[in-house]
């Protein structure tokens, strides 16, 4: 049924075109070289990200932050379950992919079905990729002034990671 979908969309959009009389494969074309260049214009600012990702997590910061947070909520008598999956919520507004491989990192030393496994995947997709949203889709057209967007983008992804803390030991604590 899926394939049945996807092809319908397609064939939908073929038959659309040929009825406005628009050169469908040329407008493909068309779309595929102004993706390619935008696709360049980014290139800067999807190094940039990589590098501070990996200078983040060569440098001990990260480890260091979680130690931190760890020892404030002990001497608050609060639980910790959660803090071994903190590195997929801090890195997901970086990078996607690193965020995923802190979560699959959590999963191979705890177990996929531990409880920091577990709020990892939730947190997996309860934030999103803030910096690089707003690198890309600012980037290509040209938008400087991020300052709104960002605490705005960056307060939801605290509120994600909030509330997938709360679900999590909701339905997943033991």
């Amino acid at each position: 049924m899926r394939n049945f979908i996807l092809f319908a969309t397609i064939s939908l959009f073929l038959i659309a075109g040929w009825l406005k009389k628009v050169a469908v494969y040329d407008a493909f074309i068309d779309g595929a070289k102004q993706g390619f260049d935008t696709a360049i214009k980014l290139i800067p600012y999807l190094i940039a990200m990589l590098l501070a990702i990996a200078l983040l997590r060569a440098s001990g910061i990260l480890t260091g932050f979680l130690a931190v947070i760890s020892s404030g909520l002990h001497a608050l008598h609060i639980d910790t379950g959660f803090i071994e999956a903190l590195p997929t919520a801090l890195m997901k507004p970086f990078s996607g992919s690193g965020a995923r491989a802190a979560m699959l990192e959590v999963m191979q030393t705890r177990g996929a079905d531990s409880f920091p496994a577990k709020v990892a995947a939730v947190m997996q997709g309860s934030t999103e990729t803030t910096f690089y949203v707003l690198a890309v889709y600012c980037g290509a057209v040209g938008i400087t002034k991020i300052r709104y967007a960002m605490t705005c983008s960056l307060l939801a992804d605290a509120a994600g990671i909030t509330t997938t803390i709360f679900i999590s030991y909701a339905f997943f604590a033991n």
